[in-house]
């Protein structure tokens, strides 16, 4: 399902909350309203873990990650690392990078497969992204936006793209991904997706001024008519009978 939700009056979640498939990042300070929203639909799942990054709530332009790793930039402080890797699963790692372009939620798209990146960013950066994520990384920009993060929301079932990305693009960047992407839209009109939108492999959560139209393409290029995590572990299970068979 995808689920419509507000910061104190910020429709842009993608900059005040993290989702993978393992786990959850909001933001301090935010009203009941919004963590119940997220807990109501993960809570059994993965861990819903409140945090600051470096003081600040925009955790989510801050963060990139995936189920297996979490990068943090430089102005994490040591209690904020502590209290992250003590929420998060163990199977989970996390590391701090020294990076010139910090905010690497802006810099960053990832599922848990493949990463795009920024083509400025360290090359040390793109090592400790294949490392810890276990991705392969590739530079790219989206309709010839450089903050490839910001343009766009990925998970393992498929991506949404700025509305102006070229077919061309989105067919190389498919290929790259290996999922089906779709150019649009969330929050009635707004381009910037990656803030306005957070998915997993089950859920996705959108600004509430999102309209139904909006939704239903999330929905269906996310595969999230009928997900359940039970759902999308039964599909790979039954993807992997089919291949051995």
């Amino acid at each position: 399902m995808a689920v419509r939700a507000q910061f104190e009056n910020s429709n842009e979640i993608g900059v005040f909350s993290k989702l993978t498939n393992s786990y959850c990042l909001v933001a301090l300070g935010g009203s009941e309203n919004f963590y119940s929203v997220f807990e109501s639909e993960l809570g059994d799942v993965v861990p819903v873990v409140h945090t600051s990054i470096g003081g600040t709530r925009i955790i989510g332009r801050l963060t990139a990650g995936n189920r297996r790793g979490l990068l943090v930039p430089n102005s994490t402080t040591d209690q904020e690392l502590q209290h992250i890797r003590n929420s998060l699963p163990d199977s989970v790692a996390i590391q701090r990078i020294e990076e010139r372009l910090s905010a690497l939620g802006n810099v960053i798209a990832c599922n848990d497969y493949v990463a795009l990146v920024h083509p400025d960013l360290d090359r040390e950066t793109e090592e400790i992204i294949a490392d810890v994520l276990g991705v392969e990384v590739f530079r790219q920009t989206i309709a010839d936006n450089v903050l490839i993060g910001s343009y766009c929301a990925l998970s393992n079932q498929g991506g949404l793209v700025h509305p102006r990305t070229s077919l061309q693009d989105q067919d190389e960047l498919s290929s790259l991904l290996q999922v089906p992407l779709v150019a649009g839209t969330v929050n009635r009109g707004s381009d910037v997706i990656g803030a306005g939108l957070v998915v997993n492999d089950w859920s996705a959560f959108a600004g509430m001024d999102t309209t139904s139209t909006e939704l239903s393409v999330v929905e269906s290029i996310f595969k999230l008519q009928n997900a359940q995590p039970s759902a999308i572990v039964g599909e790979m299970r039954d993807s992997l009978i089919d291949n051995f068979s």
